[in-house]
């Protein structure tokens, strides 16, 4: 199985100060207690320890206006690293297409492609579920499901055809040619994801032939369900089952107490910066079109009783320990799974940039021969 890493350039530490600010004009001015741009120098400089420890890929995700996390451009910023680097892959998790205009996301993979010469590039596309994101993009939310059919229609057309046409609803192509043309045998639009978030996005996935990113929100056995009937729909279409490429989140350590004790941190911190960036429990999800599953989840964990924390539930799902239980744990993922690859997120929340290399480099050197020597497993396909 091929192992891959992604960076997010999330700046946990200025929550409070941006909240405080957001919330009172006359806070501005404030100082950041980190800078975002020592942030982005840590995120470049493991980046640059990709290909040097034996990764076979380097991700990242695209996101806006709050310190959740602070890749605004992901073919931009994969772009560097495609100039300083020779051998690994490059993938999105994901780019937001309702936010964008389809002509140009098109444009940034193909020149990207370009850089690449060959190399594998996986497209992955999203809704996106951040309502400041689309209030500071001036896209309604509710309009996200038809714009991003009408978007990748358009995305598809400009990865395969020099010259290509699009009448929709919210987009209007004239007869275009794309400069560069895309590149000869290149594989883009055979190498196109959705990461799903909510069951509903499943079906759009299978009957679209688009391929399955999972990046957990449930357990891996209901993620495991949902791949079962996304291989049921693309069967009922005559095409061949497809295997899906999984994030998790990773703290590796010398002892699973170790481990235990750094996941349960970060990973919190992550869990909370997600919650805060997504506003999870604010009233504008009830009732809007085509995010009906997160208006019910947020009802559901306002009814938690206290004991019971949204970041628990979010540490189950991931990978943390000595270098013997990270394997274990990721070939658990695999057998349920039949991932063709696994992405690892080594730097979140407010952990320092030197425990997140030190997990990275543990990883590399104990766990990551183990994993790219997985067998593949079963594709999840219905019983007959």
């Amino acid at each position: 199985m091929k192992v891959g890493v992604t960076l997010f350039a999330q700046n946990y530490v200025d929550w409070e100060r941006f909240e405080a600010v957001e919330a009172d004009p006359a806070m501005e001015g404030l100082p950041q207690l980190v800078p975002d741009g020592q942030i982005y120098r840590e995120q470049f400089h493991l980046g640059g320890l990709v290909e040097p420890l034996g990764f076979d890929s380097l991700w990242t995700v695209e996101h806006h206006f709050t310190p959740y996390t602070m890749i605004t451009s992901p073919t931009q910023f994969l772009a560097y690293f495609a100039g300083q680097t020779k051998r690994i892959g490059m993938g999105t998790m994901i780019v937001v297409l309702p936010w964008h205009d389809p002509v140009q996301v098109a444009e940034g993979y193909i020149a990207l492609d370009y850089m690449l010469d060959g190399r594998e590039l996986k497209v992955g596309f999203g809704r996106g579920l951040g309502l400041r994101e689309y209030t500071g993009m001036r896209i309604p939310m509710d309009e996200s499901r038809e714009r991003f059919k009408e978007s990748l229609d358009i995305v598809r057309d400009a990865f395969t055809k020099e010259w290509f046409s699009y009448e929709g609803k919210h987009y209007q192509v004239p007869r275009t040619s794309m400069r560069p043309t895309p590149r000869p045998g290149n594989k883009l639009a055979d190498n196109i994801y959705i990461a799903w978030g909510s069951p509903q996005s499943m079906p759009v996935a299978a009957h679209e032939n688009i391929k399955p990113l999972f990046i957990p929100q449930r357990s891996w056995e209901d993620h495991r369900g949902e791949l079962v009937e996304y291989n049921s729909i693309r069967g009922g279409h005559g095409w061949a089952p497809e295997r899906p490429s999984v994030v998790c989140w990773v703290y590796c350590a010398e002892t699973d107490a170790e481990g235990e004790e750094g996941a349960r941190q970060y990973m919190a911190q992550y869990a909370d910066s997600a919650a805060r960036h997504y506003q999870f429990m604010g009233e504008h999800l009830q009732g809007l079109k085509g995010y009906e599953y997160y208006a019910q989840m947020a009802k559901m964990a306002a009814a938690l009783p206290p004991e019971v924390k949204t970041a628990d539930l979010y540490f189950q799902n991931h990978v943390w320990g000595s270098p013997a239980t990270c394997i274990e744990k990721l070939r658990r993922i695999n057998d349920l799974m039949g991932a063709d690859e696994f992405i690892a997120v080594f730097s979140y929340g407010a952990m320092p940039i030197e425990k997140a290399e030190a997990s990275m480099r543990l990883f590399a050197r104990e766990v990551l021969p183990a994993v790219q020597g997985f067998a593949p497993a079963a594709v999840p396909m219905p019983v007959e």
